[in-house]
């Protein structure tokens, strides 16, 4: 090996030991219990109104379908008046992962682009983070469905 490339590498060497005395540590057991109580709060909380319906006469897919567009709704108000970043702030993966998630992203995507007008500002900005997630949705979906139709 040439002079150079081990001066490369105990410069890197001095480098990422300099990062590692200046980063502050991350608090992964504080942030791993964050998540599983707010992320259980939502379903928690997402399965009061399912129940009403259930207990209304609603079959579980019938009421599943309400309860979803109310988490989701929800979840944009909670992002419109700024409760829902600092959830995620807190939480983490307790908040984004839930469908109340991504409707945050959707509805801040909207809100940060705002200024640029409704079409290009707001109704083509919120899709750049949905857009995968939705083609990547209808494209499992379909092979689904195409292996269940196979086996059947």
């Amino acid at each position: 090996m040439s002079m150079q490339g081990q001066w490369t590498g105990q410069r890197r060497q001095w480098y990422l030991q300099m990062v590692k005395e200046v980063s502050p540590r991350r608090p992964v057991m504080r942030n791993v219990v964050a998540a599983f109580l707010l992320g259980g709060m939502i379903c928690a909380l997402a399965q009061i109104p399912f129940q009403l319906l259930l207990d209304q006469g609603m079959s579980p897919k019938e009421a599943a379908g309400p309860t979803i567009s109310l988490v989701i709704f929800l979840g944009a108000l909670l992002t419109g008046i700024g409760v829902y970043d600092e959830l995620g702030r807190r939480a983490g993966m307790g908040a984004a992962l839930p469908i109340s998630g991504f409707s945050n992203a959707i509805v801040s995507a909207a809100m940060e682009n705002k200024s640029e007008g409704l079409v290009l500002g707001v109704g083509a900005r919120m899709f750049v983070v949905a857009g995968p997630v939705i083609v990547y949705g209808i494209a499992s979906a379909f092979l689904v469905a195409g292996v269940r139709w196979l086996l059947e």
